[in-house]
Order: structure tokens, then C-alpha cells, then sequence
């Protein structure tokens, strides 16, 4: 069973959310300038975006982990 392009898209997207929140509290954290903080998770989320999303994307080819799961009964 492998996923679909939108489920990876969908993950990626609450993944990013998530991580954004993360790099704007450490950035406002070791800067204490919300500016600086903002401009930093801007950034971060497109690069973050694109490589989350080839990740899942190479992870989804490799059968490492996967079981096919076959049916109880078949019609």
C-alpha cells in the first residue's frame, strides 16, 4: 500500500505549521525581536515545504517498514 500525492501534500502542510511555530519560538527566543523571528520562519517554511515533501515522496518508494495487507476474504 503506498500513499497518495494529496496525503503527502496534507502532511507536509501540518508538518510545516507545527515547525514553523517551532523556528519562530527559538528565533524570538535567541533574538527577542519579533521581526527577526518572523523573517526567519518565512523563510524556513518554503525551503521546509520542498524538502518535506520530496522526503515523503523518496520514503514512499522504499519498502523498508511496509507489509501488503491483504484482504480477509475475497469476492
Amino acid at each position: 500500500m503506498k500513499d497518495k500525492r494529496y496525503r503527502s501534500i496534507i502532511k507536509t502542510i501540518s508538518w510545516r505549521v507545527t515547525g514553523t511555530i517551532d523556528t519562530f519560538l527559538v528565533s524570538y527566543l535567541v533574538t527577542g525581536k519579533v521581526g527577526i523571528a518572523a523573517s526567519i520562519s518565512i523563510v524556513e517554511v518554503f525551503t521546509k515545504l520542498l524538502l518535506y515533501y520530496l522526503h515523503e515522496r523518496v520514503w514512499n518508494r522504499i519498502k523498508i517498514g511496509k507489509e501488503k495487507v491483504e484482504p480477509e476474504y475475497q469476492i
